[in-house]
């Protein structure tokens, strides 16, 4: 992630950041967060997972929607 939010600061506020990362993408289950907990890679592969995307379109939309915070 080059510009914007450092990801160690979402993994620092997950327990915050989780209604953010669940109203952006809706199909994550409560026991997708818990087990992401913060970590970017599981968020990526989870997203891709629910998504059928490739892992670096993923990747994109998350540093995309953490830029912004």
């Amino acid at each position: 992630m080059e510009d914007g939010m450092n990801w160690d600061t979402v993994k620092g506020k997950w327990a915050q950041a989780k209604g953010d990362v669940k109203t952006k993408w809706g199909q994550l289950t409560d026991d997708d967060l818990t087990e992401i907990d913060g970590q970017r890679e599981k968020l990526a592969g989870k997203i891709q997972e629910r998504y059928g995307i490739v892992k670096e379109e993923a990747e994109k939309q998350i540093d995309e929607h953490f830029k912004t915070k």
